[in-house]
């Protein structure tokens, strides 16, 4: 119960990341928020509540900063005021080369996962910093550091959200805030379990742990990184991907190459949703 008397919000938590992270919260004592654009998201509130939470649900679109101080307002009117932000929400349906993507494609992307994350924040840090405590968790993606073919826009966006964690850090740090972001790898969603099944065989060959992430061990790390034991990291971007951003070429051993899935051959992975 390390977020006793804590107040989160969680955007994105109709279901996948966004929804185990709610859960976990509010196991560890936190009154509980959750925000999606899917009406779902008041199952996520009923389903603590019913396991004797605080919880509350409010649907807007977080790309529209009016939307965003409206539903804010709602969530703190039934919870009070939100001590821990989750920037959670994102969107990963725009997929095609690059000469092919289309503008309104790429900027509803933009809005949504940079900019999103963006007026969460501006509605949130004023009481935060005048009572000299928050938290501030971006879910940003392995796609940020390491880009993701025929993604551009969601690459992008999550890349974008790191440079947005660390100026968060620099200009608020001193008021006793942290910001911090978590890189999840390919992980357990209702997203990923449609993935083909040669791309997600493909996809696990290149993952050194060679499972899925659960959406759960995003949530741990989203309540570490929340409670006070995490104090003094702030501006860090953190992996949860099971070491797949570790160059998993293998120049001197022929048995992991052989064990791999697929075992000689060469398998391209054009679609590998990250962080859903």
């Amino acid at each position: 119960m390390r977020l006793k008397g804590k107040t989160a919000l969680v955007t994105g938590a109709a279901r996948g990341i966004g929804r185990a992270t709610a859960r976990v919260l509010a196991r560890e004592g936190a009154h509980v928020g959750v925000a999606d654009i899917l009406p779902e998201v008041e199952k996520t509130a009923k389903e603590m509540a019913n396991a004797g939470a605080k919880a509350a649900a409010a649907v807007f679109d977080i790309s529209d900063p009016l939307k965003v101080r409206e539903g804010v307002a709602e969530i703190q009117e039934a919870l009070g005021p939100i001590d821990i932000l989750v920037n959670n929400a994102g969107i990963v349906n725009n997929i095609a080369p690059l000469k092919l993507m289309r503008s309104e494609a790429w900027e509803r992307e933009i809005s949504v996962n940079l900019s999103g994350a963006f007026h969460m924040i501006q509605a949130l840090i004023g009481p935060m910093v005048e009572r000299r405590w928050g938290r501030i968790i971006n879910i940003s993606s392995g796609a940020a550091t390491g880009g993701l073919h025929r993604q551009a826009g969601y690459a992008a966006s999550k890349a974008g959200l790191l440079g947005l964690t660390m100026t968060v850090t620099l200009e608020h740090a001193r008021d006793g805030i942290t910001c911090n972001a978590i890189l999840p790898g390919l992980i357990e969603t209702e997203l990923v379990r449609e993935m083909p099944e040669e791309i997600l065989k493909a996809s696990l060959a290149a993952i050194p742990s060679r499972r899925l992430g659960k959406t759960e061990e995003i949530g741990r790390l989203v309540a570490f990184l929340a409670s006070d034991e995490a104090a003094y990291i702030n501006g860090a971007a953190i992996p949860v991907d099971g070491g797949m951003t570790l160059n998993t070429g293998s120049l001197g051993s022929r048995k992991e190459i052989l064990e791999r899935p697929g075992g000689r051959r060469t398998v391209t992975c054009d679609h590998g949703p990250q962080g859903l």
